[in-house]
Order: C-alpha cells, then sequence, then structure tokens
C-alpha cells in the first residue's frame, strides 16, 4: 500500500465506524427501532355513567367540601384557631406581666440601692460633722481648763505673795516697835513719856 492510498483507507474506517452502533448494529436501523418502540398507543379512557377520572375526583372534592360545610368544619376549624390565639395571646400577656413585675423590681432594687447609698453618705458626713464638734468641744474644753488651772495657780501664787509680804510687813512692823520702844526705853524717862502722851493728847484735840 502506498502512502497516498493510506488516506483514503482511513476514512472509509472512519465512515463505517460512525455508522455503526456499539453492538455493531448499523446506526440507521437502531433509530428506527426506537422510534418504533417510542410511538404511543392509542388506549381508550375508561368512564364511568358517562364521567372519566377526572370528573369523578372533581365530583369528591365537591363532595367533601360540601360535607365539610354541613357539618361546620369551617367554624370548628375557626374555634380551633381562635382557641390557639387566646391562648398564645395569654401567653404573650403573661410574658408582658412578667417583664413588667422585673423591670418593677429593677427599679425598686435601683431605688433602694440609691437610697442606701445616699443614707450611707449623709451618716458619713453626720459621723464626720459629730467627730468635729468633738474634737472641737474637746479643744475648748482643755483650752479653759487650762484657763481655769492658769487662774487658780496664778490666784495662788497671788495669795501666797500677799500672804508674804504681809508677814514680812507684819515682822518688820514688830521689829521696828521692838527696837522703837527699846529707843525709846533707853532715851527716856516717865517725866519725857508723860510730856509726849500730853503733847499727842493736844494734837488730837
Amino acid at each position: 500500500m502506498t502512502q497516498a492510498a493510506a488516506p483514503e483507507a482511513m476514512a472509509t474506517e472512519k465512515a463505517v465506524i460512525d455508522d455503526t452502533t456499539v453492538d455493531g448494529a448499523p446506526v440507521a436501523e437502531t433509530h428506527a427501532t426506537t422510534e418504533a418502540h417510542a410511538a404511543p398507543e392509542a388506549h381508550a379512557k375508561p368512564k364511568a355513567l358517562g364521567m372519566d377520572a377526572t370528573m369523578w375526583v372533581a365530583l369528591a372534592m365537591l363532595i367533601v367540601i360540601a360535607l365539610a360545610v354541613w357539618k361546620k368544619v369551617p367554624a370548628m376549624i375557626g374555634a380551633a384557631l381562635d382557641k390557639q390565639i387566646a391562648g398564645i395571646k395569654e401567653q404573650l400577656d403573661q410574658a408582658t406581666n412578667l417583664r413588667k413585675e422585673a423591670e418593677a423590681i429593677k427599679a425598686d432594687y435601683e431605688a433602694k440601692a440609691k437610697q442606701a447609698a445616699a443614707e450611707a453618705e449623709a451618716m458619713k458626713a453626720h459621723a464626720v460633722e459629730e467627730a468635729k464638734l468633738i474634737v472641737s468641744k474637746a479643744k475648748a474644753d482643755a483650752t479653759a481648763l487650762i484657763a481655769r488651772r492658769s487662774k487658780a495657780a496664778e490666784e495662788k501664787i497671788a495669795a501666797a505673795e500677799r500672804a508674804a509680804i504681809a508677814d514680812v510687813r507684819a515682822q518688820a512692823a514688830a521689829a521696828a516697835a521692838a527696837a522703837a520702844e527699846a529707843l525709846i526705853a533707853a532715851h527716856h524717862d516717865a517725866k519725857a513719856d508723860a510730856g509726849l502722851v500730853d503733847a499727842t493728847i493736844a494734837k488730837l484735840n
């Protein structure tokens, strides 16, 4: 086989492969067989009392709906739904009330906490004021006590000084009187004393 005849042989083999199925049957015959099997056969629809299946289904649905209306099924369903809605509403109301109670308890707790804090601050301020008053009173009392004791000491010192001065004066007067008496006794006799007494009496008159 020459090189020019090789491409022609390959093209012929490709055409045969394209026209053949996997099992070796020609493609044209396979398509014809498939179309023959796929063609639908014409069947007559079953009927009863002149109505087909679709009409019977529609009639059954109408009967069911009529029975439901006659037995007041919608009303029962509505009542059940209303009852369920009422239950849900009651639960929501309970939840709302619980929330309000919780908020009220929280507000009461916060108010009590604020009041307790304010009372604690007031007690602290009152205690500080009382401490200041006590310290101030103690200082005033100590100052007054020191002043009283100082005054008493000064008075005692002054009294002691006055007593000492009086004692010194008394002793000096006694000493002067004794010295004068001794001097008079040494330099004056009874006649001179009589003249001195007379002179003193005359001055008094």
